[in-house]
């Protein structure tokens, strides 16, 4: 099909609220590492990896592998009988998960992994008050829409009751008027006023990304979790830590987000990028906590051979090849960069994020927030052959994560496609 075909029979036979990106959308053909070619045959350098989900790059030569081989070998039995790529895969979190996480449950999405970790924690503690934060993204159910706190994404206006919302540690703008660290964490220790006055004192969980993705790249103090953690367990709740896009090396140097601050999660969860873009979904608890768990349940593609297959590979790339590593030293090149545009341009008001997971706050004067600036931005550097993503609550946070594989003249060849796209506007 011609690209005008693709895109009118898209229209015509998908959902309307299936929106797709850039005023012209952009129609892919094929992809390897970090390039992605339209139907046309134009490159692109791809600094977004499908919603930071290409971890290694697309098409990965071992990933792609390893899905083949397990496709003709086993490709589907569902849970109901074991089978080895399985629980190779639940032996590899166990191992490698901070802390004492042991037990895996795995399904086939992000909003299916906090699905079952909410379930989990009001098992285990009897309760159901579910602590989230502010401009917080959980998935697409009716749940996770409860749970997620932006409005843009709630299609819902019945919310499930029993989910409370709290400021987030959004420091570029301070929900109390005030700044880091003469704030002494009033954004954690408001926690404490929420239980005691929304909940019956008793909570079940509080459920939190180490850096929130579609939120806008809002990144915490270092104290933050460690502080508003305490508070937590003092109320008999878990920690619920939604590793959907921190995980897996993301913000480099760690292999999860929740590592870079020293807190120990009573369940993580996990998607996206574990399997390179094959569908998975993956909740991890102590076995305490697991065994909460009880009466008849299953997951007819949770833990398919394929998939695991994919996850193991995606695993074993990232270890290989040290990808850790190269997401931190990579990220502080970019960093570098990023800080440098905003010296550069006035409509740059924040950088943050870690590792390959980096953000750009885009402002008018006084800090208001510049959604149509992201817009524009967004349609000079598909012309300049560089794709992105966007998030925050007003839409004005571009949203920068490459595969963990990317080299440092790609590094150098975004942000120069930056530089130019900024100057063209003259933002």
């Amino acid at each position: 099909m011609t690209k005008q075909e693709i895109i009118e029979k898209h229209r015509k036979y998908l959902f309307s609220c299936i929106a797709n990106y850039y005023e012209e959308p952009l129609v892919v053909d094929h992809a390897r590492g970090c390039t992605v070619v339209d139907v046309e045959g134009r490159e692109y350098l791809d600094f977004f990896g499908g919603i930071v989900t290409i971890s290694v790059g697309h098409c990965n030569e071992k990933v792609t592998q390893a899905v083949g081989q397990q496709t003709n070998k086993l490709q589907h039995v569902s849970t109901l009988y074991p089978n080895e790529p399985h629980v190779r895969l639940a032996e590899k979190l166990a191992h490698m998960t901070p802390g004492q996480l042991q037990k895996s449950f795995f399904t086939n999405s992000g909003t299916e992994a906090n699905e079952t970790a909410v379930l989990l924690a009001q098992l285990h503690t009897k309760c159901q008050d579910i602590i989230a934060l502010r401009h917080s993204y959980s998935g697409r159910s009716h749940l996770a829409m409860s749970l997620t706190a932006h409005a843009s994404w709630r299609l819902t206006p019945t919310p499930v009751p029993g989910i409370h919302h709290i400021p987030n540690a959004y420091c570029y703008r301070c929900p109390f008027g005030l700044a880091y660290p003469s704030c002494d964490l009033r954004c954690a220790k408001d926690i404490e006023e929420a239980i005691q006055t929304t909940t019956s004192g008793r909570i079940a969980a509080f459920l939190a990304e180490p850096i929130q993705g579609i939120g806008g790249l809002i990144t915490p103090p270092k104290e933050y979790f460690r502080e508003i953690v305490s508070i937590v367990r003092r109320y008999g709740g878990l920690f619920i830590c939604d590793e959907v896009q921190t995980g897996w090396g993301r913000t480099g140097g760690k292999m999860f987000g929740i590592e870079h601050w020293g807190v120990e999660p009573d369940i993580m969860t996990f998607a996206k990028g574990m399997a390179n873009g094959v569908p998975v979904g993956a909740t991890i608890a102590t076995a305490e906590v697991a065994d909460s768990m009880k009466g008849m349940t299953i997951s007819t593609f949770g833990g398919n051979p394929v998939t695991s297959a994919a996850a193991l590979a995606t695993i074993q790339v990232i270890e290989e090849e040290n990808l850790v590593e190269n997401a931190r030293v990579m990220g502080q090149q970019l960093r570098e960069g990023l800080e440098a545009l905003k010296q550069k341009y006035p409509a740059i008001g924040d950088v943050r994020g870690m590792g390959l997971m980096q953000g750009l706050e885009l402002v008018g004067e006084n800090k208001r927030p510049d959604g149509e600036a992201v817009r524009r931005l967004f349609e000079r550097t598909k012309a300049n052959g560089l794709l992105i993503g966007k998030g925050g609550l007003m839409g004005n946070v571009i949203r920068i994560t490459p595969p963990l594989n990317v080299t440092k003249d790609q590094v150098d060849q975004a942000l120069k496609a930056f530089d130019q796209s900024f100057a063209q506007l003259g933002l």
